[in-house]
C-alpha cells in the first residue's frame, strides 16, 4: 500500500501545474514580460524557446497580480501581461483567439 502512496505522490509531482514568467517576443510583437498558467514546467521551458521568446522561469503557484495589464483568458489558460500597451494586447489577445480582461 505504501509503495501505491508513494507512486502515486511522484507521478502527481511530474504532472504539477503552476505558472511560468517569461518575456514574450515574435515576429509581430513584444517584448512583453508575461505569466502563463496553469503550466507544466516542461511546458514552461519551451515557452521560453518559442520564437525569440526569453527567460522563462517555472513556478508552483500562481501568477503574481501586481503591476498587471490586462489578461488574455483563451479558455485552458491565462496570459497575464505585465508590460505594453492595453490597447494592441487587446487586439493581439483577439487575434490568438482569446478574450481580453483590463485589469482596474
Amino acid at each position: 500500500m505504501a509503495a501505491i502512496v508513494a507512486l502515486a505522490g511522484s507521478m502527481s509531482a511530474a504532472y504539477a501545474e503552476g505558472s511560468c514568467n517569461y518575456v514574450q517576443e515574435n515576429m509581430f510583437a513584444g517584448p512583453f514580460n508575461v505569466c502563463q498558467e496553469p503550466v507544466e514546467a516542461e511546458a514552461c521551458a519551451e515557452l521560453g524557446e518559442t520564437d525569440d521568446n526569453a527567460d522563462a522561469v517555472h513556478s508552483d503557484g500562481a501568477c503574481a497580480s501586481d503591476g498587471l495589464i490586462g489578461t488574455c483568458d483563451l479558455g485552458d489558460s491565462q496570459l497575464h501581461y505585465f508590460s505594453g500597451d492595453a490597447g494592441g494586447l487587446e487586439i493581439g489577445c483577439g487575434f490568438q483567439g482569446g478574450d481580453w480582461i483590463s485589469a482596474e
